[in-house]
């Protein structure tokens, strides 16, 4: 039993199509060897085989039905039986070294795509992500399937250059020579081809992008009446496609129209050169029956070139898109320059802003700016190395510092639009789990984030499939599936963006509650500016430019505010509490309206249409 699948190392070759391609081959060496010898193998059967028929009519002219024909006939059944075993060993071979390259290369894309994160998808678009691994991947296996096949065919050729020579110059000469014509005037037709090839790839691969970008907006799009804009888009995308793939299917047509017509007309001036040399008495007849055989073989080596230089250009297309994924430099590296451990309890520092948070504290940050906000997440959680921005601490040790792997062990960051898996809703939410889901955590969690509706929607519950990216479930069920996910991982230090963004006022507040009790005990950020998640807070961080500007308790700061508005306080600490005020009354002017039959409190089609912050 062959092992097919074997992970390719992560340091490919990401440039030059040749290098990835000749990195890839050594990977499996003894594979392709076995393939290039089954093809020598099979193509030398085939090519001496009108020699063994040549010989078996001139004897059987010569001296009849004798052990002369008899034992050239018992010959070429041989040969040919060993022809039909080896073509099915041959098949094989060519079939594992195509799934090992292709399943390899698919790997190498996966776990880059892991590593990537972020930096991937400001790099390259989803949708051709998508393609380089559904098309590209099985592009450039074929250069490994055909390896065998195309090798064989050049040992074959040269073979049977040389029976030729030594049978008629003059007409050995003809055939050797026109076999070189054909193929150059063929190869005129492959370069126009390979333009229009890499074209049409271009175009398929931005409809793929526009393809998934409208899938995952679908609601969205309804929401605001953006259907029929896209499906235009999508349209016309898919008619210049269309087009294009129309350009490369005329001129593949007019090289597969070359590849029956040139060789014909080649074995057509073979046939009528040599019977005018054995009319002439210059060959014998079956020497002439044996050039037939070997003109009309050699028009194998041909179609094999013609393919193999065709299956070649995809590659070369297919293997730059491939190394377009690999040069994605990640943000972050695993590699630690300490060796000091994480602590799980820890002040939870990030200098840039100024934020301080004691361990086993529920803190909420707010700030004008959501973005500035996002920053501080995306710092806590260490998305960005490349971040000028010092690095945040735990108890005193700078995250940068500690492997990533360690990181993600002790911070766990749910972001403003996280995104949901296909698979068992148990296993995709309790995803630290080592073997089967607990399910009574599971059914906690999604207690404390109050989706026990989810289980509705979701066919046989927590055995049900979660389809890909939620799309079944509505903005504010998706949300909140995301919390328990969240809680689930049971994380030290936990950074909640906006968790609560798309749900009703009575459902936010039963979260709110239940989250700070679940959480008790283990630190705790959360991005937001509603009054509802505010008032639990053990502690609420205004920012303001990205810096901290106030902080207290959400009662203390509204407090000032309304001491600021009677001349009570002044200064710095009345501005402050009044930018606070001023946040917390526009997110309650902007949260989403309550309406009946909607558990989420948003019209229908989603609430996340109105956008995932406040």
């Amino acid at each position: 039993m062959l092992e097919l699948h074997r992970p390719f190392p992560d340091r490919a070759p990401t440039r030059g199509a040749g290098r990835y391609l000749g990195w890839v081959a050594a990977r499996q060496p003894a594979l392709l060897a076995a393939c290039v010898g089954f093809g020598i193998v099979n193509a030398l059967t085939q090519a001496i085989a009108p020699y063994i028929l040549g010989r078996a009519i001139d004897d059987g002219l010569g001296h009849g039905f004798g052990p002369e024909l008899w034992t050239w006939c018992g010959v070429l059944l041989g040969v040919w039986v060993i022809r039909a075993a080896n073509g099915a060993i041959s098949h094989r071979a060519d079939v594992a070294a195509w799934l090992r390259a292709c399943l390899g290369t698919v790997g190498l894309l996966d776990r880059t795509v892991t590593r990537s994160g972020e930096s991937l998808r400001r790099t390259v678009p989803t949708g051709e992500v998508l393609a380089t691994v559904a098309s590209d991947a099985p592009r450039i296996a074929e250069v490994y399937a055909f390896a065998g096949r195309f090798v064989g065919s050049l040992v074959a050729y040269v073979v049977v250059a040389a029976i030729l020579m030594s049978s008629s110059v003059p007409l050995g000469v003809a055939v050797l020579l026109g076999i070189p014509l054909v193929a150059g005037l063929l190869a005129l037709v492959v370069r126009p081809l390979q333009k229009r090839q890499a074209e049409h790839r271009e175009q398929n691969g931005r409809l793929t992008t526009l393809g998934s970008d409208t899938v995952a907006g679908l609601r969205v799009l309804r929401g605001i009446g953006g259907e029929d804009v896209f499906t235009a888009r999508y349209a016309q995308q898919s008619q210049r496609v269309r087009e294009a793939g129309v350009r490369v299917a005329g001129t593949q047509s007019i090289l597969d129209s070359l590849q029956t017509l040139l060789p014909g007309l080649f074995l057509a001036g073979v046939i009528w050169y040599g019977a005018r040399l054995a009319v002439a008495g210059e060959i014998q007849p079956g020497e002439l029956v044996a050039f037939y055989g070997y003109a009309a073989y050699l028009t194998n080596p041909l179609s094999s070139a013609t393919q193999g230089v065709s299956i070649l250009t995809r590659a070369r297309i297919a293997v730059a898109r491939v190394q377009r994924v690999l040069t994605v430099t990640p943000r972050t590296s695993d590699e630690g320059t300490t060796d000091r451990p994480l602590p799980r309890r820890g002040d939870l520092v990030d200098p840039a802003s100024g934020l301080a948070v004691a361990p086993g504290t529920f803190v909420a940050l707010v700030s004008a700016d959501p973005d500035a906000s996002a920053e501080v997440a995306t710092r806590l959680g260490r998305f960005d190395d490349s971040d000028p921005a010092p690095s945040p601490t735990l108890g005193g040790v700078r995250l940068r510092e500690v492997p990533l792997s360690r990181v993600r062990e002790r911070v766990v960051v749910s972001e403003a639009t996280p995104t949901l898996f296909t698979g068992v809703l148990a296993e995709e939410l309790d995803v630290r789990a080592t073997g089967a889901p607990d399910l009574d955590r599971v059914a906690a969690a999604l207690a404390v984030a109050d989706a026990g509706d989810v289980l509705d929607s979701v066919p046989d519950g927590l055995a049900g499939r979660l389809e890909e990216k939620g799309r079944s479930l509505s903005g504010g069920q998706r949300q909140r599936v995301a919390l328990a996910r969240a809680l689930l991982t049971e994380a030290d230090v936990l950074v909640l963006v906006e968790p609560t963004s798309a749900v009703d006022a009575h459902t936010e507040e039963r979260i709110a509650a239940s989250l700070h009790q679940a959480r008790e005990g283990r630190t705790t950020v959360v991005v937001t500016a509603s009054p509802l998640v505010l008032d639990k807070a053990d502690e609420v961080v205004l920012l303001d430019g990205g810096r901290v500007r106030a902080r207290g308790t959400h009662h203390s700061l509204m407090h000032d505010a309304e001491r600021a508005a009677r001349g009570d306080l002044t200064g710095e600490p009345a501005a402050a509490a009044v930018a606070y005020r001023r946040i917390v009354n526009r997110s309650v002017d902007d949260s989403p309206a309550e309406t009946p039959g909607n558990r989420d409190g948003a019209t229908e089609p989603d609430p996340a249409m109105a956008g995932e912050t406040r």
